[in-house]
């Protein structure tokens, strides 16, 4: 019975002309293991050569370039010791990319230092050129980041292809939650082995029946047949009590044991498990940036929006002279709109339509007759933006974060996305992901509002500030960025 049953939770055939037919399994770890040990002599290599090729461009003797072999050994060590320290190996597989080399280049700048540091406490630095440090340093920095780049192509690649796998797992639960989960688990490289219904004979209270226990038994022996790294059970939260006895016949088995409310099974990629004092908790989620994170981008915000205020007063001035003479009106347009927890905030803009005689709003259009012919060019270049530097200079905006809505937009969408105010968890940007995607301008659909919400939720959930660059590059010069600009 558990066969047939078990045949039916069996994935689908991928497509062959994307995902070739998985002939062999090949570990995460050892692939891992391998693609450190590459790294590691790369780096060292890239070091040692960056001496002798500097000792050649200045003259030296090549045979002083040996000084620089245990220092290049060295930078290569630290590099895989930082690495290994900080896991950055450990979530490969789920890690975005833009992270995973941001771990790699700190990784570079954390080891030169400690070399530096080492350098100085032995007294040695005197025989260690500094132009050969600086430039083993960027070249090393660079190497990492390729390298790092590689890698996680390749692991992307292997785990789509299905060549790849980092666990063996077996599910056990409802009949209809495990395709979903296997989705999740799958884009990890988690293998689902096998996946079994929970025991269906009554459980009283908390005595097991005869029957009960005969099935959770054949459970337990396919389970330990199946030689897995992990048991996943997916049971409603009223199974709590058989799924607490499941839990102590399986804990027999050598494998991680994992327990998955399925009322909270849409949640799994938030769901984690915390700590509240003394008190274990599931955390439901948590909040989007860190204390050190909301130090970083606000000293970037100061930076970016004080230096921007200053280098462009003279063409600010110009554009508000041109906005003056081409249509009767003030010059900024104020805009009451949601910012950080839905607070309420006054945005500035370069005004870029005929004043309204009215307080309904109405999103703009395509060609709309209410834009004046410099707010055409200012909203299509995303120049009518740039006095939200000011807010940012005031606290209640980022150069990067979603985009801030007029309140008659949320209010308009709020009951029909959901949870539509998590968007406003981090404060709104100048631009944001959203935009240089594509989703802006005019939402007269619900699709186009949700794609834009997928976005800024994708964009909250993976922050990090080499993302607000990537982001503040495509916003300057990606065609992308301007669509629907109108």
């Amino acid at each position: 019975m558990l066969n047939d049953i078990t045949a039916s939770f069996a994935p689908p055939r991928p497509m062959r002309a994307k995902f070739p037919k998985v002939t062999k399994f090949e570990n995460l770890s050892r692939f891992i293991f391998r693609s450190a040990a590459m790294e590691f002599v790369v780096v060292a290599g890239v070091a040692g050569a960056t001496s002798v090729a500097y000792d050649f461009t200045v003259g030296r003797a090549p045979s002083a370039a040996w000084r620089y072999a245990a220092p290049a050994i060295a930078i290569a060590t630290l590099v895989l010791a930082v690495s290994l320290a900080l896991r950055h190996y450990a979530t490969l597989q789920t890690q975005p990319l833009h992270r995973f080399l941001w771990n790699g280049a700190a990784a570079a700048g954390v080891a030169v230092s400690l070399l530096l540091a080492a350098l100085f406490l032995l007294k040695v630095s005197d025989d260690y050129s500094r132009a050969t440090f600086l430039a083993q340093s960027a070249v090393v920095t660079v190497a990492v980041v390729a390298m790092r780049a590689t890698l996680h192509a390749r692991v992307r690649s292997a785990l789509a292809a299905g060549r790849i796998e980092t666990r063996r797992a077996v599910l056990l639960g409802e009949t209809t939650a495990p395709t979903a989960i296997r989705r999740r688990l799958a884009a990890a490289g988690v293998r689902v082995v096998k996946a079994l219904p929970l025991p269906k004979d009554a459980f009283d209270g908390d005595r097991a029946t005869e029957a009960w226990r005969s099935e959770a038994d054949e459970i337990v022996a396919t389970c330990r047949a199946s030689r897995p790294d992990d048991i996943v059970i997916l049971a409603p939260s009223a199974s709590l009590p058989a799924t607490r006895r499941l839990a102590e016949l399986l804990s027999e088995l050598p494998a991680a044991l994992h327990a998955v409310p399925a009322d909270l099974s849409d949640r799994l990629g938030a769901v984690r498990i915390g700590e509240l004092g003394e008190v274990v908790t599931i955390q439901l989620a948590r909040a989007p940036l860190s204390a050190l994170d909301r130090f970083l981008k606000r000293a970037f915000d100061l930076l970016a929006a004080g230096v921007g205020l200053i280098l462009l007063s003279p063409a600010l001035a110009l554009f508000a002279l041109a906005i003056k003479l081409d249509s009767p009106g003030p010059v900024f347009y104020m805009q009451t709109r949601h910012g950080y927890n839905n607070e309420p905030i006054r945005v500035f803009k370069f005004r870029s339509m005929r004043v309204a005689r009215d307080d309904v709003f109405r999103q703009a259009t395509r060609d709309d007759p209410r834009v004046t012919r410099v707010g055409r060019f200012l909203r299509r270049t995303n120049i009518d933006e740039l006095p939200q530097l000011i807010n940012v200079l005031l606290g209640q905006m980022s150069i990067v974060g979603p985009r801030p809505h007029p309140i008659d937009l949320n209010h308009a969408f709020a009951k029909r996305i959901s949870p539509f105010s998590r968007r406003h968890n981090v404060k709104p940007g100048i631009t944001g992901w959203a935009q240089v995607r594509g989703y802006r301008g005019e939402t007269d659909t619900l699709e186009k509002m949700q794609r834009r919400f997928e976005h800024d939720v994708y964009y909250i959930d993976n922050w990090s500030f080499i993302f607000d660059l990537k982001i503040i590059m495509l916003t300057l010069f990606s065609k992308t960025a301007y669509t629907n600009a109108f």
